[in-house]
């Protein structure tokens, strides 16, 4: 598994997904239903890693194998584990720029 083409491609996608709900912003009118964009970008993540896991040819539950350490009688993490600890702080970085321009459009 590349990791680092994942993470550039699911970057990528989020960027655009962030700024897709970025322009959304400005066709509601209720605060509660700009903050609740927040949940949908966490959804569009997670959708993301799917069907990028599914492009890439990747079994999100199979258990990962790093070739780079012996096995060891550790729990076995799963692919999908690995790719959600390697790529959280993209979400991270921008759910807090989404939450600024939310918070934003709130104050306008």
């Amino acid at each position: 598994m590349d990791i680092d083409a994942f993470r550039a491609e699911l970057e990528t996608r989020l960027l655009i997904e962030k700024e897709y709900l970025i322009q959304e912003l400005s066709l509601i009118d209720d605060d509660q239903e700009k903050l609740e964009l927040l949940g949908k970008f966490n959804e569009k993540y997670k959708e993301l890693i799917k069907r990028l896991a599914n492009e890439f040819g990747i079994d999100l539950y199979a258990p990962y194998h790093d070739e780079s350490k012996p096995d060891s009688d550790s729990e076995q993490l799963t692919y999908e584990q690995i790719i959600f600890g390697k790529t959280m702080n993209i979400y991270d970085q921008l759910a807090d720029e989404l939450y600024e321009e939310i918070a934003l459009f709130r104050k306008d």
